[in-house]
């Protein structure tokens, strides 16, 4: 391919889920001078919200924090898939971004080179094997987290005899006939906490929990009776969603002090939300009584109680065990007993994609993600012009779209205004030798996907601007809006 076919963006944005969609409207209004394209590798836009189709998929995010800053969020409290991808159609609609999204476009590849400023990206039609080339100033990776053609399913023995079927939340099969069935559900997090009530309310005969150790949940209403009163009184929904935002703040900061200054009273509070809502007598210490502190793992929202509720009918039930091997009827547990099933589905988690699993290079090296530190979460050490969204595991994804797609369009401003073709991090004087840490501390926040890949993720520092991936919306708020792009920690070329 010549250099003359090779395509040209100022701006390459890959994913068009909840980061990407966000991204092209701003860019779109704040950088209209800026050629820009989103390549998606799906058959349509959404990302999570359309590639997981299992029983009840929801979001488990307050919807007025959920929504972007610039479109109010007019519906339910939460969420179904199809109303988020509805709420992202009439985003692309409204703003005219359709044009700018390809989809059925895979990155493969991605080199930069200091002397001509620029990326080169390798893509592959899914549709047709074509492969493409483009070239980019910036490029901007709104991809999630996890990979989306698979997974994570812990590698059990005898699997391989059970007579029914296995099932993995992610590739959910269209056709999967669980009407009367005896289902198993291994996990306890938010997508079990799905699942269950949904496939109990909806004809299986019975589904079981099994889960190796508790999880803290919350329950929450569906609706949100301010924003409710509010619309009854014709309040402009710009409003609704700006009042109802800041009040879902005003709780999160009362729950994280709650949380710091008396723990073991949060820890409480929790478990007795579950013993107040199953029947009297019910093993809650068993069952609902997780050994590690709030937060610690993401808590799971239950809408009206709804897992309460099924276990409460008898509709669905939990079992605390490990599993020892599965067997032709089901799985044989490390008490010795054995859960009869006609479907296993094992909820247990992601595979992390790290920069969507697509090898990078900077001036012909192979770029070593865990080798780099992260700025802000946002840009990293030793790799020039690129930027990644990472949202919150304890607040809505959303929210940091918002603050990120923000500084990273001021940034492109300012390189613009200095004439500046080139940015990248950079660690100053004494910065070198600050002690480095995981992405996330495990101590802090350690789910399974996380743990999985923690040697392959970027680090971070001590200090700001080296931290970000662990601090949250509420700091951040002040934090990235307030960026000083000139003090040292950018080197523009």
């Amino acid at each position: 391919m010549s250099d003359d076919s090779i395509e040209h963006f100022n701006v390459l944005v890959v994913g068009a889920g909840i980061s990407g969609i966000g991204v092209a409207y701003h860019l779109s209004h704040r950088l209209a001078g800026k050629r820009f394209a989103v390549l998606e590798s799906g058959e349509t836009f959404g990302g999570t919200w359309t590639v997981n189709r299992y029983p009840g998929v929801r979001s488990d995010s307050d919807m007025y924090t959920f929504g972007y800053s610039f479109k109010p969020w007019v519906k339910d409290e939460l969420a179904t898939a199809e109303q988020i991808r509805a709420y992202l159609r009439e985003v692309i609609d409204e703003n005219n971004l359709g044009p700018y999204i390809r989809y059925q476009q895979r990155v493969t590849a991605a080199s930069w080179s200091s002397d001509t400023r620029q990326w080169t990206v390798e893509v592959t039609r899914q549709d047709s094997g074509e492969r493409l080339r483009y070239s980019a100033d910036f490029v901007w990776m709104c991809q999630g987290y996890y990979r989306q053609d698979e997974g994570y399913t812990p590698p059990w023995p005898g699997m391989e005899r059970f007579d029914g079927q296995i099932v993995h939340p992610l590739t959910w099969p269209e056709d999967l006939d669980y009407e009367g069935k005896k289902v198993v559900v291994i996990g306890s997090g938010a997508t079990a906490a799905t699942l269950i009530p949904a496939m109990a309310a909806n004809g299986a005969g019975h589904v079981t929990m099994l889960q190796r150790s508790p999880t803290y949940y919350i329950v929450t209403p569906k609706t949100n009776e301010i924003a409710e009163a509010l619309r009854s009184v014709d309040t402009p929904p710009e409003w609704t969603h700006e009042i109802v935002r800041r009040l879902v703040f005003k709780r999160s900061q009362e729950m994280a002090a709650q949380r710091e200054r008396h723990p073991e009273a949060m820890r409480q509070w929790f478990i007795d939300q579950a013993r107040q809502a199953l029947p009297p007598g019910y093993d809650v210490d068993t069952h609902f009584t997780p050994a590690y502190p709030v937060w610690q793992q993401r808590v799971c929202r239950l809408p009206e109680g709804d897992l309460f509720a099924a276990i409460s009918e008898g509709k669905a039930s939990v079992v605390t065990d490990t599993i020892d091997a599965f067997t032709e009827r089901g799985i044989r547990l490390g008490s010795g007993e054995t859960l009869e099933a006609d479907i296993i589905v094992t909820a247990t988690g992601f595979q992390l994609s790290v920069m969507g699993d697509i090898p990078f290079s900077v001036d012909g090296k192979p770029v070593d993600w865990a080798s780099t530190v992260t700025y802000h979460g946002i840009l990293f050490t030793g790799v020039p012009n690129l930027a990644y969204i990472f949202g919150y595991f304890r607040a809505s994804w959303t929210l940091r779209v918002d603050l990120i797609t923000d500084l990273v369009c001021r940034l492109l401003e300012h390189m613009s205004e200095r004439d500046a073709t080139m940015v990248t991090p950079v660690l100053r004087d004494g910065e070198a030798s600050m002690p480095l840490r995981p992405w996330m501390d495990p101590d802090d926040f350690n789910p399974g996907y996380l743990l999985r890949s923690i040697d392959r993720v970027p680090r971070q520092g001590d200090r700001l601007p080296w931290r970000g991936a662990d601090l949250g919306y509420l700091d951040e708020r002040e934090i990235l809006p307030s960026a000083d792009f000139e003090d040292g920690t950018l080197s523009f070329k």
